[in-house]
């Protein structure tokens, strides 16, 4: 029987351990190398494609991704599918339509980007609030996930792995910032591709080597029109209330609060109540080859699972939405822009994306993998919702015993190294803007931003209710998209664009995915009834800001900044002209190097 309480696990203990000395240790190796604030803001931009294609890869595979996609394979079926798509096509439109230009641009940070396109201070400060609010709303999900991963694997509260994960990633950004996180993030995108790719393959040869079945001879049926069932006597204890359907009659043991009742031993489900409602706190007991009670909202039996919905035009309207978000919001992600600040040109930048998209395409096929496997050995995940943790409970469901353990260990060290490679690049892009847009920019301004940078995340994590971590970076990504996508891709491709346009379409489109966000949390907590695009807002408000742009631009073309022309030049004339200005050295460099750039020498 499956017991609720937690054990402490030496083997997954021992590989986090691990995991986090040798970040910390390649870290500080790497950090002795910067000193000044360009090695900190952008590693000096000599950061070469293939490293800096496995950096990015490293922070973008995040909580999201090494136990979100699981999670949704496991709940959603085909229809998560959307979401390793998206995550890995983001990159197509990043490399067509904004890699070189915007490091030809000479810019440092996003809210510089803006300032050298458009020339106005005040359109800096507004996207200075979007980096550091994207960056805080990104960061949530990965500290909530961490905490999750340490508490399944040691007896500690899950803000003990919020706190861990802080500590890493601080130390190692007031060490070398930019520099030093760029050779931490290179090494930990291996290390994540093993972690799971590991697992992956021996679990799928056991279940292979068993015919296709459980052990106990017990057939996977994933395209059957029953719910899933479960496979041993099993205990579940729910920890956040949950409405669960219930499509064949279930005997079960239960002991709290269901349907505002209380209940204390054997309770019957009969199918045609069709909803039941269980409160925290309450611990349900499932005999062998009972059908499994599947969270509302979730295809309520395999045969549903293994085909795309047919939900009607919300279904519709909500695939739509992920694929605007994740496509388009990928290019507004200001700690992955960030990343291509730190090529030597703009070839180099786009040449680092299409290995990007190679990178993520090996990883993703892992987790699909793994979401369908726990549909048969951990279907218990789907009573409770928490189907993050899907791929630390599979290792040991598949393999009881020191084999599993050992794979669990394995898969925690890969999760946890995901939320120290993603937390780092976000710290380290908030760190930049606070400390050159708010602060003076100096090295000591640096740290002290990345010490701001990880303590407000920490403590919102610790005082919000955490959701699914793919439906959270999906919020995230419909921001990026709504804000910086219509700046970046007009900035870049017209020439009409004005501040005042950009500043609009930035509130407009801003300020509808944060109503979103508000009244999403609301509704949560007052009984989910918003409608779906509220959830995922991206279809109606990417539209909505570029139209705004355009016009406000327009109607506002007296605004249109003097250098236009010549900014536009920089960003599209080939590398080899030498029409790239760094500004982080005219406003950060040596006395020699901003000599150079006045004469008219790039430094490459």
């Amino acid at each position: 029987m499956n017991g609720t309480a937690v054990e402490l696990n030496l083997w997954a203990v021992s590989g986090i351990l691990l995991v986090a000395v040798t970040t910390f240790y390649v870290g500080f190796r790497s950090s002795r190398a910067a000193s000044t604030t360009q090695d900190f803001l952008v590693a000096r931009r000599t950061v070469r494609s293939r490293r800096n294609a496995a950096a990015v890869s490293g922070e973008y595979l995040s909580a999201a991704s090494f136990l979100g996609v699981a999670g949704l394979i496991l709940k959603d079926g085909v229809d998560a599918l959307w979401f390793p798509i998206g995550f890995t096509a983001g990159y197509l439109a990043l490399m067509l339509f904004v890699a070189a230009p915007l490091r030809r641009s000479g810019a440092y940070t996003l809210p510089d980007f803006v300032e050298a396109r458009l020339g106005s201070s005040g359109l800096r400060k507004l996207a200075t609030f979007f980096v550091i609010f994207i960056g805080f709303l990104y960061l949530l999900p990965q500290l909530q996930a961490a905490g999750l991963v340490l508490s399944r694997v040691m007896p500690v509260p899950p803000e003990a792995g919020m706190v861990l994960v802080i500590a890493i990633v601080v130390l190692n950004v007031l060490g070398g910032g930019m520099r030093a996180i760029t050779v931490v993030q290179a090494f930990q995108y291996w290390l994540k591709l093993f972690a799971i790719a590991v697992p992956t393959f021996i679990l799928c040869a056991v279940f292979i080597g068993n015919g296709g079945t459980q052990p106990d001879g017990v057939g996977t049926r994933l395209t059957a029109a029953t719910p899933p069932t479960f496979t041993e006597d099993t205990k579940v204890q729910i920890d956040t209330p949950v409405r669960l359907q219930v499509k064949e009659p279930v005997w079960l043991w239960a002991d709290g609060v269901v349907d505002g009742a209380k209940a204390a031993g054997v309770v019957y489900w009969r199918p045609e109540v069709g909803e039941v409602t269980v409160e925290a706190g309450t611990v349900l007991r499932f005999d062998a080859g009972t059908a499994v009670p599947i969270v509302a909202g979730a295809p309520a039996d395999n045969a549903s699972w293994a085909k795309p919905s047919s939900g009607g035009a919300g279904d519709l309207f909500t695939t739509y939405s992920l694929i605007f978000a994740t496509f388009l919001g990928t290019m507004g992600l200001p700690h992955v822009l960030v990343r291509f600040y730190t090529n030597p040109d703009g070839k180099a930048a786009r040449r680092t994306t299409l290995h990007i998209m190679l990178l993520l395409a090996l990883f993703y096929m892992f987790p699909l993998l793994l979401g369908a496997l726990s549909r048969i050995y951990v279907p218990q995940l789907l009573v409770t919702g928490r189907t993050d943790a899907a791929v630390l409970a599979l290792p040991t469901a598949v393999l009881p015993g020191i084999g599993g353990q050992i794979l669990g260990a394995v898969t925690a060290a890969g999760a946890f190294v995901a939320f120290l490679s993603t937390s780092s690049g976000l710290v380290v892009s908030v760190s930049g803007v606070l400390s050159t847009d708010v602060l003076r920019g100096r090295v000591r301004d640096f740290r002290v931003a990345a010490v701001i940078a990880g303590i407000v995340p920490l403590i919102l994590a610790v005082i919000l209710r955490p959701n699914d971590v793919s439906l959270s970076i999906g919020v995230t990504f419909a921001l990026a998209a709504s804000t910086f996508c219509p700046v970046l891709v007009l900035g870049i491709w017209w020439r009409k664009l004005t501040w005042v346009g950009a500043g609009a379409g930035m509130i407009v489109g801003g300020g509808l995915v944060l109503a979103a966000i508000v009244l999403d949390v609301v509704s949560r907590y007052t009984g989910d009834w918003a409608p779906s695009f509220v959830k995922q807002p991206a279809l109606i408000t990417v539209p909505i800001a570029f139209i705004v742009v355009i016009v406000v631009s327009k109607a506002t073309h007296r605004r249109l900044p003097g250098d236009t022309s010549r900014t536009l030049l920089r960003m599209h004339a080939p590398d080899p002209l030498g029409f790239i200005r760094d500004r982080d050295v005219a406003r950060f460099g040596t006395a020699e190097e901003r000599s150079r750039l006045a004469d008219g020498r790039h430094r490459r």
